[in-house]
């Protein structure tokens, strides 16, 4: 039997990674703000540091706008539609806020206009653990994270999240149980992190046969710099074989 071409509309998802681990920043493309929220533990307070929203609280000391938990949600569905660039840290308290010094809340505005830090992206007063970095013009996130191994719990999660939501799908007969659905283990995902410091497009799809399958396609993109470009040219892209194939059962 001859093998089955697949097509752009038989993927549920395309991720696009492209991995610094000495700066500890992840390059993403199909990642949606939704997504990295829902997928990261949850945090508490998200600091503003370039962005259109016009609901935020206002810290009068770093004169930034931001978001406390509870109206998270809200600025999450109000920003789906954005086309602006959007650039936060998360931090813990306000109070922190009220600490930072002159010299610090310039290396802030500095990571929100340039999207790179000056030293570290990373501040000891607000304990942040990323600093999230969407660009419009290439239709990119740019992540730092504190814990590099915090990227790849971000992709396991997501990806399972996409496999929950396509078997809940049909009704109450076709869901099954936590154990039976398959997932994507974070210690397999860390074995493919030399593709995703390639830059690497990651396809997933359900498998025809067994019924509850399901494949992640990776395809190593070392010609392209930018989210779009893989965008542009998906189509191309999936017509080669992939690198490597990770099924889930």
């Amino acid at each position: 039997m001859a093998k089955k071409i697949r097509t752009i509309d038989d993927y549920l998802h395309h991720l696009y990674i492209h991995m610094n681990d000495v700066n500890h920043f992840v390059v993403f493309g199909g990642l949606s703000l939704k997504q990295f929220i829902g997928a990261i533990d949850p945090i508490k307070n998200i600091l503003l540091l370039k962005h259109d929203y016009k609901d935020g609280l206002f810290n009068m000391h770093t004169q930034l706008d931001y978001i406390s938990n509870d109206e998270l949600q809200k600025f999450i569905k109000k920003m789906e539609d954005t086309n602006k660039d959007l650039c936060w840290v998360d931090f813990v308290d306000e109070k922190y806020l009220n600490q930072l010094t002159p010299m610090e809340q310039a290396e802030l505005l500095y990571l929100g206009h340039k999207k790179e830090p000056v030293t570290t992206p990373f501040f000891v007063k607000l304990q942040n653990r990323y600093v999230y970095c969407s660009s419009a013009d290439n239709k990119s996130v740019k992540i730092y994270f504190r814990f590099l191994e915090d990227s790849e719990l971000l992709i396991s999660s997501i990806i399972n999240n996409i496999i929950k939501e396509k078997e809940a799908i049909g009704g109450f007969w076709r869901r099954k149980s936590k154990e039976t659905i398959p997932t994507l283990d974070v210690s397999t995902l860390k074995t493919y992190r030399n593709h995703f410091k390639e830059g690497a497009l990651l396809s997933l799809y359900k498998m025809e046969k067994p019924n509850h399958h399901f494949g992640i396609e990776i395809r190593t993109l070392y010609d392209y710099d930018y989210p779009d470009e893989v965008w542009d040219d998906l189509k191309e892209i999936l017509n080669n074989e992939c690198d490597e194939l990770i099924q889930l059962k």
